[in-house]
């Protein structure tokens, strides 16, 4: 499962967003490290069922559409200097390793300092944030292969010694390949043979945005001033009210109104009894979602899946006609794969032995054999046949 991890300062809105976007409950309040253990849960990337142009019931979706599950963890806020170990900096720094996408939570607002603390709303820039969690997760990766540098230039006198490959095993952990090591020497310009300590950080910052790629979310934007606004747009920013989605999945839950998670708007149910409290409370989240195309929380998660990660969604079936698993399930699975793909790669992903007896692929949609090299498409209906089941 595709993990991502929720993190920024103390009392950004970390915590709102995780239970927004999984309904687990999650300790929230206006003060910093609320979160003190790694909090873990379950959200869902959201994109279209093909059963509707394959003309198939099925139960596996809501209105045609799909969601399929993703791994989100909320780590506990992070101060200046948390890669030296302030503010419990190392043990939350070292959550992240998990993820495979970093969703950067940032107080649009301006409420919070720096420290998390808050403040009146507009005091601080929020662009500062931005650049604060790339630099402590970088010199954090820094600060890991600084300690085992001078071991590595010395074996680096052999001549068969590879110091990209043990570079590659010194951050294992963290799940960086060779490739990427070589891709964040090659951005960086640097040789690794004889490079110092500004080449190194330069190398680790170039190496975090390639492993733990980041998307940044601006949270609270129903409170952000213009000025606070405008200075975020000028980067990548997904904009987003955590407290709207958390009241409207709770109204849906209670059968108030409908909406379903990243919808641009909700419809409000004609015999609840909403009271002008909560009449007045949805209208404020109904004019930020007209304001912005929807609350962002699902955005933020789609975004990070499709196109940070630029992950496909594939459906494997058994029964190519009926599109059915063995036990007349219509669609039951949807996996997200690479894109680039193959159906060797989705039987593997399947299971193992199947991708190890694998023969050949049908597309259901054409009900054609296709070849075990074609680059599979988002949507693709797929059966494998294997010697193995």
């Amino acid at each position: 499962m595709i993990t991502l991890a929720i993190a920024g300062k103390p009392n950004c809105g970390k915590s709102t967003f995780f239970r927004a976007a999984t309904l687990a409950q999650a300790e929230i309040a206006n003060y910093p490290f609320t979160t003190i253990d790694a909090n873990h849960g379950v959200a869902y990337a959201r994109t279209t069922c093909p059963c509707r142009e394959m003309r198939v019931p099925c139960e596996n979706c809501l209105d045609g559409v799909r969601f399929v599950p993703i791994g989100l963890i909320d780590v506990a806020g992070l101060v200046p200097e948390a890669h030296k170990g302030r503010g419990l900096g190392n043990q939350f720094l070292d959550n992240l390793r998990q993820a495979d996408a970093i969703l950067q939570i940032v107080d649009a607002s301006g409420g919070t300092d720096a420290e998390g603390n808050p403040v009146g709303i507009g005091s601080r820039d929020p662009e500062k944030d931005i650049e604060f969690l790339q630099y402590e997760f970088s010199m954090w990766m820094y600060g890991i292969l600084s300690r085992n540098w001078a071991k590595l230039q010395r074996q680096a006198q052999a001549r068969d010694f590879s110091l990209a490959a043990a570079i590659a095993d010194t951050f294992a952990g963290l799940g960086v390949t060779l490739e990427q090591i070589r891709d964040a020497t090659d951005e960086a310009g640097i040789d690794l043979r004889t490079a110092g300590e500004e080449d190194l950080i330069r190398f680790c910052r170039e190496l975090m945005a390639i492993s733990k790629p980041m998307l940044i979310v601006g949270n609270k934007a129903d409170l952000a001033p213009q000025e606070c606004l405008d200075r975020l747009a000028k980067h990548d920013v997904i904009f987003a009210s955590a407290a709207g989605e958390l009241a409207l999945r709770m109204a849906a839950e209670g059968k108030f109104i409908r909406y379903l998670p990243g919808d641009q708007s909700f419809t409000p149910n004609p015999e609840a009894n909403l009271s002008a409290a909560q009449q007045a409370g949805l209208a404020k989240v109904a004019e930020f979602m007209r304001r912005f195309d929807g609350t962002g929380i699902q955005r933020a998660l789609d975004a990070a899946v499709f196109d940070l990660l630029d992950r496909i969604v594939v459906f494997p079936v058994e029964d190519e006609h009926k599109l059915t698993d063995s036990k007349g399930r219509v669609l039951p699975d949807a996996f997200l794969m690479k894109r680039g793909s193959t159906p060797r790669d989705l039987a593997y992903q399947v299971h193992t032995d199947i991708g190890e007896g694998f023969l050949y692929a049908i597309d259901a949609k054409t009900g054609m054999r296709v070849k075990d090299t074609l680059e599979l498409k988002n949507g693709d209906i797929i059966k494998i046949v294997s010697v193995r089941k």
